[in-house]
C-alpha cells in the first residue's frame, strides 16, 4: 500500500512531464506515465503542477536578537513553512565568542528536537577566528553533517567578525569541503553613520535604511569576493538586496570564481517607501540589508532569470510589531531586524517570477528547491522528484488565488510585510517524506515529524 499522486504535471529543475508518482515508505518508489492505482491511496492532482517540496536555505527560528527572541520557534515556523509549500529548512545555529562550534550546534539541535514539523538542516555562524574554532570546522563537516558556515561583516559588537576571521574561515572550509556564507555590509561604516544620525535626533524607522546605504553592501560584497578569490575558496552571498551587490557576484563569476548568490521575497516586492509608513508601521520593514529603491527589483529578477543569483531564501526572522519591534520606538537602531516570510516565500516567487513571465517553471523549481539542495549537500535526496528521493512533494494549484494578510497567515506574528498582496498559485497539498503535512489551508502534519538532514561535503556545482 502506498500513496499514488495521479494526473498532475511533474516539474523538476530540468524536466516537465505528465506522470504519476507512487510514494512508499517515505520515498518515491515509482515515476511513470500511468501507475495502476489498485491497493494505493489515490490523490487526484489533475490540473496541478507537482513540484519537489521547497527548500528554504535561510531561516532564523527561536533565535535571540536585539534583546528578544524571534516569535516563531521550530514548531510554529515549520508549520507555516509547510503550509507555504516548503518541506525542508536550513536554519542558522549561532556560535558565540569563546565557545565551541559543537556547543552551538547542540543548542540548536535541542531547539528543533521534537518540535519541527518538516525536515531541517543547519548552517553554523562563526563568531571568532581562534585556532580552536578553525580546527573544529573539518570535524563539524565530517562528523556532524553541516557543510556551511556564515560570517557577518555587519552588526558591529554583536555578530561582526573582521577580515582576518573571514579569510581563515574561507581557508578552513576550502580544505575541508565547506561553503562560507557571508552577510555583506560594511559594519564599521554603518556604525559611524548610525551614531551620527542618532546624535542628530534622527530616530524613525526610515533611518535604518538611510544609515545602511547600498554602497555599504556593494563594497562588502566586493571585498568578500576578493577575499574568497585570494583564498581560492567558494563563497555564498546571502540576502542580496541590490543591483550593486548582485553585479559584484556576476563579475566574480565571469572571472571563473565559485560565487553563489541568494535573494529573498522582500527584495522583490517591498521598497524604501515602506519605511515611511506612518504610526511606526515602517518598523515592519526593518531588516538587513534594508529594502532598496524599487528599480532594484527588476535587476534582481533578471539575475534570477539568468541564474546569476541562484537561490531564493526567506530570511525568515519574525518579530511582533507590538512588544518586540517597539523596543526601537524611539531609536531605530534598537528595532529587532527581520520579517516573517517563511510561509509566503514560494507564492511570492511564483507570482513575481512565473506569473509575470520572467522565469519559467523549471527555474522556479531550481530557485525554490533544487539549487539549495545541491549547494548544501542534500541532493538528490532532496530537491527533485526521482525514484529513491525522499517523498517531499508539493501539489501546486496554479489557478488558486489568495490575499496575503497577517489576519490569515500561520506564522506566530502580528504583521506581514506583504500585507494585502494578491497572489495566484498556492499549494493544494504538501507531502514531507510521504506524510501529508498540508491540505489547502489546513495543517495535517504533526509536531516532531521533521528530522535532521545531514549534509554531504560541499563541492562546486554548475547552476
Amino acid at each position: 500500500m502506498g500513496t499514488l499522486i495521479r494526473g498532475g504535471t511533474v516539474v523538476t529543475a530540468t524536466d516537465r512531464n505528465h506522470a504519476d508518482i507512487l510514494i512508499v515508505d517515505e520515498r518515491i518508489a515509482m515515476l511513470a506515465e500511468r501507475i495502476d492505482p489498485a491497493g494505493h491511496d489515490v490523490v487526484d492532482a489533475t490540473g496541478t503542477y507537482v513540484f519537489p517540496g521547497g527548500i528554504d536555505p535561510h531561516t532564523h527560528l527561536d533565535m535571540p536578537f536585539g534583546g528578544t527572541v524571534t516569535a516563531d520557534d521550530f514548531e510554529t515556523g515549520t508549520r507555516a513553512a509547510a503550509l507555504g509549500g516548503t518541506t525542508t529548512i536550513i536554519d542558522f545555529a549561532l556560535h558565540t565568542k569563546g565557545d565551541s562550534l559543537h556547543n552551538a550546534l547542540a543548542t540548536w539541535h535541542e531547539k528543533a528536537r521534537g518540535k519541527a514539523c518538516i525536515d531541517y538542516g543547519f548552517h553554523l555562524t562563526i563568531a571568532d577566528g581562534r585556532d580552536e574554532t578553525m580546527a573544529e570546522i573539518p570535524k563539524i563537516i565530517a562528523e556532524q553533517g553541516v557543510n556551511s558556515f556564515k560570517v557577518f561583516m555587519a552588526y558591529k559588537h554583536v555578530l561582526y567578525v573582521d577580515d582576518e576571521t573571514i579569510f581563515k574561515t574561507l581557508q578552513a572550509c576550502r580544505d575541508a569541503g565547506g561553503l562560507v556564507q557571508v552577510h555583506a555590509e560594511n559594519g564599521d561604516v554603518i556604525e559611524v553613520i548610525t551614531r551620527q544620525a542618532l546624535a542628530e535626533g534622527k530616530t524613525d524607522p526610515v533611518w535604518h535604511a538611510l544609515t545602511r546605504p547600498v554602497e555599504c553592501e556593494g563594497e562588502a560584497t566586493h571585498r568578500a569576493i576578493r577575499l574568497a578569490e585570494i583564498a581560492k575558496a567558494p563563497l555564498y552571498v546571502v540576502h542580496v538586496s541590490s543591483a550593486m551587490a548582485a553585479d559584484m557576484i556576476s563579475d566574480g563569476r565571469k572571472r571563473g570564481l565559485s560565487i553563489y548568490g541568494e535573494t529573498c521575497p522582500q527584495y522583490l516586492v517591498c521598497d524604501t517607501e515602506d519605511y515611511r509608513r506612518p504610526n511606526f508601521e515602517g518598523a515592519k520593514y526593518v531588516l538587513s540589508p534594508p529594502i532598496r529603491d524599487k528599480w532594484n527589483q527588476d535587476v534582481l529578477l533578471a539575475k534570477l532569470k539568468n541564474m546569476e543569483l541562484h537561490t531564493f531564501g526567506s530570511d525568515h526572522c519574525s518579530f511582533n510589531l507590538c512588544g518586540q519591534k517597539e523596543l526601537g520606538k524611539h531609536d531605530f537602531s534598537k528595532i529587532p531586524n527581520g520579517a516573517p516570510t517563511i510561509e509566503d516565500r514560494m507564492s511570492i516567487l511564483y507570482e513575481v517570477g512565473v506569473n509575470s513571465g520572467a522565469i519559467g517553471l523549471n527555474q522556479f523549481v531550481a530557485l525554490s528547491s533544487t539549487n539549495a539542495a545541491k549547494l548544501f549537500g542534500l541532493f538528490p535526496r532532496k530537491g527533485t522528484i526521482a525514484v529513491g528521493s525522499d517523498a517531499d512533494v508539493l501539489i501546486w494549484d496554479p489557478n488558486a488565488e489568495r490575499t496575503i494578510s497577517a489576519s490569515s497567515h500561520h506564522m506566530n506574528v502580528d504583521n506581514n510585510v506583504f500585507e494585502g498582496m494578491r497572489v495566484k498559485g498556492r499549494p493544494r497539498a504538501v507531502f514531507s517524506r510521504g506524510l501529508k503535512v498540508a491540505e489547502g489551508n489546513t495543517f495535517t502534519g504533526r509536531k516532531g515529524h521533521g528530522a535532521f538532514q545531514r549534509a554531504e561535503k560541499f563541492y562546486p556545482v554548475q547552476l
